[in-house]
């Protein structure tokens, strides 16, 4: 772990700096001139009650105190902050030596890697996949042919969800209280440089375990409470295109005895066609051309048990009322010209409320509050928040680039007070995409957003484990995914065989809940053919089975910040379980090693030293590398033998 002698020798330089941004479909392209930067001298450590103050001063004038650092201590927990005023300088460097053998992880959501050490991170939330890295993907394959395990440089790669904390396998956390742009460089594996656009505020603390190190982390990031009892209760199917469509999947799937929580109708508000496909019509209500009778319907079928969701974006389509409103009252944010700033998403513009004027604030929370409790949902995806423009013009004349990382944690916050206002939050839940502090605190559940419709390990099925455990290690977790993925564009097509390795893997996870894509014509879906009913149905079945055991472990991450789906090293200091991504703990006592190469019907897995038992052909294993046999329906699932629960565990694949 970091000593408090590490960071009281730490390294600080510092300099002033001029961004360039510039923004398309939610991807940022980031430049930045950098003049004078200087390293300082660490010259004075002054004993202060519980800590110290350190002072820097310019190597090259002897004697010119540049900054100073005040260093806190409190039990386990240090805190470093700049003191004194601020002379001027907006980049500053802080570097810390560190055990070049440990693992770093965090920093939000990472899809490729989860191991971060010898990557430089950038805390910087964006649209994860934008057009420009799917184009590159596209050409790729087309020039050197489809491989799954080929991926990008990480350098590459954008995040919906950001956070200026990381967690070492040494057992202790580092969260920065900042939110400008701000760069987190793991490559050197001595040491650990952070770079800041604004004064700087560290917390470090550690653990003697990695339990305690999530209970300290969720102690000052927040918690997410415990969620709605019926969500465990079986599927939640995506289901589009009005009352008949929905109605006549729901008598499927039962017919198919496939337990169904609820309907996930994300074009409730209306649809639009475009080239990139069927996507929602950003008008928070009721369109009740395509949904005739909904309000009763929705009542009717939560009567059988079947819970309605929704979709709700920060944006507003431009051709409706909602906006005409909107605009009427200045509730859009702004460009420079005083105009509504309008941003493309995928093929048309839309209008973005600006937050940080209270009364667009609290109008856009009642439409939630109206509109869609008061229509009778019980949930929906909270999306997007990543999209905030640099060089717009806010209400409360912030500057942009500050506020940027703190939209996602706004527009939870939005959501939170909405089902705590209607007294819902035992009923009520909501999922977002998009984070940065603050976000843990005030949401329900994140989903891992918009995968591809494939293999491909870094934006495809398999980037999702990594995505969870890098949240996990964030501080944030309850985590699921679209089973099936999202995004299908040119060759890409959802087979049969992934959406069956999709769902197999999601039954092990807090929420099971399908996606039909952006194409749904072109995707196979959960009812395209028998086979595919028979599998639903018995994946749903062992999610429900899985109930009791669900409910206390997100209990337990209400309590004490503990992950719901977690690294196999948070219970077994193995070295290779620090470099493992392809399989997870669900809770203490269920390993899972999905399958996630096509045509694949066995899997090499690698378990920790203790008594497991595969869930499906009742073998005893020891630990160590084994090969088992993974036909569809049977993944890799093994179910630790001194578990409480064992036999109820079991129990789960005789459904």
């Amino acid at each position: 772990m970091i000593q408090l002698e590490q960071v009281l020798n730490m390294e600080v330089s510092v300099g002033f700096g001029e961004n360039h941004f510039t923004m398309s479909h939610g991807s940022f392209r980031y430049r930045q001139k950098i003049s004078g930067k200087r390293r300082l001298v660490l010259t004075g450590k002054e004993k202060r009650g519980n800590g110290y103050l350190l002072t820097y001063q310019d190597k090259k004038e002897s004697g010119k105190t540049v900054c100073q650092f005040r260093v806190s201590v409190e039990d386990t927990q240090i805190r470093v902050a700049a003191d004194g005023e601020d002379a001027g300088y907006n980049r500053y460097w802080i570097t810390f030596d560190t055990n070049p053998k440990e693992h770093i992880y965090g920093c939000g959501e990472t899809y490729s890697e989860f191991d971060l050490k010898g990557q430089n991170v950038r805390i910087w939330v964006a649209e994860h996949q934008n057009t420009r890295r799917i184009s590159t993907k596209i050409i790729r394959e087309k020039v050197l042919g489809k491989h799954p395990q080929r991926t990008l440089a990480f350098e590459r790669y954008e995040s919906y969800y950001a956070q200026p904390t990381f967690v070492s396998s040494d057992k202790y956390f580092v969260h920065c209280n900042v939110n400008a742009y701000s760069e987190f460089d793991f490559r050197k594996a001595d040491k650990i440089t952070l770079f800041f656009q604004e004064r700087p505020e560290l917390i470090l603390d550690s653990g003697s375990s990695f339990l305690e190190v999530s209970e300290k982390l969720s102690a000052l990031l927040g918690r997410q409470r415990e969620l709605p009892s019926w969500m465990y209760d079986g599927v939640i199917l995506g289901i589009q295109e009005g009352t008949q469509t929905v109605g006549e999947k729901i008598d499927r799937a039962r017919a198919a005895d496939i337990p169904v929580a609820g309907v996930w109708c994300q074009d409730w508000s209306g649809c639009r066609k475009t080239g990139f496909g069927y996507q929602v019509m950003w008008n928070w209500k009721w369109d009740e051309n395509l949904y005739p009778g909904l309000d009763k319907k929705i009542a009717e079928w939560k009567k059988e048990g079947i819970h309605f969701l929704g979709y709700i974006n920060p944006f507003l389509a431009i051709e409706k009322k909602l906006y005409t409103y909107a605009s009427e009252h200045g509730y859009c944010v702004k460009d420079k010209e005083g105009k509504d700033y309008l941003v493309t998403i995928t093929t048309f513009p839309a209008a973005m409320i600006d937050f940080t004027n209270p009364a667009a604030y609290e109008w856009y929370k009642g439409l939630i509050k109206e509109n869609m409790i008061g229509l009778g949902m019980d949930g929906w995806m909270a999306d997007f928040g990543e999209y905030l423009p640099v060089d717009c013009v806010l209400y409360s004349g912030e500057e942009p680039s500050v506020i940027h990382n703190q939209w996602p944690a706004i527009w939870a916050k939005m959501n939170r007070e909405a089902v705590a206002e209607c007294g819902k939050e035992k009923e009520v839940f909501f999922f977002t995409r998009a984070g940065h502090t603050g976000t843990i605190r005030n949401s329900s559940m994140m989903w891992t957003g918009d995968q591809h419709v494939d293999w491909s390990v870094d934006d495809g099925m398999p980037s999702v484990i990594p995505a969870t455990l890098s949240l996990a290690m964030s501080g944030y977790g309850i985590t699921h995914s679209d089973a099936g993925g999202y995004t299908t564009i040119m060759h890409m097509r959802r087979s049969r065989e992934l959406l069956l390795r999709w769902e197999e893997m999601n039954v092990f996870s807090p929420l099971l809940r399908t996606h039909e894509g952006n194409q749904p014509v072109n995707n196979v879906q959960f009812d395209s053919d028998e086979e595919l009913l028979q599998q639903l149905s018995r994946c749903g079945r062992m999610h429900v089975a899985l109930k009791d055991y669900l409910m206390q472990c997100v209990n337990e991450a209400g309590r004490m910040g503990t992950p719901v789906m977690r690294p196999v090293f948070y219970h077994y200091d193995e070295e290779w379980a620090y470099r493992e991504k392809t399989e997870y703990l669900l809770g203490r006592d269920i390993l899972v090693a999905p399958v996630y190469k096509e045509g694949e019907v066995k899997r090499e897995c690698c378990l920790p030293k203790d008594t497991w038992v595969h869930l499906f052909n009742g073998k005893e294993y020891s630990g160590g590398k084994v090969e088992v046999a993974a036909p569809i329906g049977e993944p890799p699932v093994f179910i630790r033998k001194d578990s409480s629960y064992f036999e109820e565990l079991m129990d789960i694949a005789k459904v």
